[in-house]
């Protein structure tokens, strides 16, 4: 079933081994298989594409042996044959045995929540070891699906990310050298939701949990940086993901509050209020 896309990217046919839930917001899942012999990665905030089967379904119906031609050919599936695909960031890659990590938002799944919950969180909640899934990822280490990629001369970088991007600021923080200064904001739900996290490098992490503001206060993103005071930098870099008008908001905060250069300053949605993943990907095109 497995067949390779157009380098560096291929499908890989994977199981899930566990799960373990991380927060009430959050839920670890842990995939293995043979094809992992053939994903690299650099890790930090590396992109993944994860298709799910609907319910009944034994596994996602993905026409990969097509090869170049799968998007066409997956979006002319009928809409409740075809797998449910969604973006996600890879926690972590380990060897002997091959597997990786994969973190899920369980967004809408709360008692009394207003907006239900989407298909892939309402399949996470559900997972058990041996479900199917397919994932196109990558079979080359350094490549376009990585976005955090601070000059060489960066010397703060600034983080911030919501509960989507946890996995993602994660990894970042666990790449970066020893004494390199960072300041980071992440935000999430609960407080249950706050986890430990390692690195080497000269780190201030600030977590926010929730956002209770009042009509007229500013998002409470916003607001903890605008008070913060950063340390002095020749030449900062910023990496903010999350919400995409949040990521606006706080990105015209850096750029013209600030006065970080534009062009070091990586921004990224990866959900966007209001809207589902299909619905942002018919805008986008």
């Amino acid at each position: 079933m497995t067949t390779a896309v157009a380098a560096p990217f291929r499908f890989f046919t994977l199981r899930v081994v566990r799960t373990r839930r991380l927060g009430p917001s959050l839920l670890r899942v842990t995939f293995g298989g043979t094809d992992l012999v053939d994903f690299h990665s650099d890790g930090r905030d590396q992109s993944l594409s994860l298709f799910l089967p609907h319910p009944g379904q034994d596994e996602p119906a993905v026409p990969v042996e097509l090869g170049d031609d799968w998007w066409q050919a997956w979006r002319e599936l009928p809409d409740d044959v075809r797998a449910v695909m969604r973006s996600y960031t890879l926690r972590e890659l380990r060897r002997d045995p091959d597997e990786i990590d994969i973190d899920f938002a369980l967004h809408g799944l709360e008692p009394g929540a207003a907006v239900p919950a989407g298909p892939a969180a309402r399949w996470a909640s559900g997972a058990r070891a041996g479900d199917r899934v397919v994932l196109l990822g990558p079979a080359v280490a350094d490549n376009r699906a990585i976005r955090f990629r601070p000059p060489a001369d960066a010397d703060l970088v600034v983080l911030w990310g919501d509960e989507t991007a946890l996995p993602a600021v994660s990894a970042i923080l666990g790449s970066l050298p020893a004494g390199l200064r960072v300041r980071a904001w992440l935000e999430v739900p609960h407080a249950g939701d706050i986890q430990d996290l390692t690195t080497l490098a000269d780190a201030e992490i600030t977590w926010l949990v929730g956002d209770d503001h009042t009509a007229g206060d500013p998002p409470l993103a916003l607001g903890a940086l605008r008070e913060a005071r950063l340390p002095p930098a020749e030449a900062p870099y910023a990496w903010i993901a999350g919400e995409s008008g949040r990521v606006r908001e706080l990105r015209r905060h850096l750029v013209r509050e600030r006065g970080i250069d534009r062009r070091r300053v990586t921004f990224v949605g990866y959900w966007r209020q209001g809207l589902t993943e299909e619905q942002l990907r018919e805008q986008g095109e």
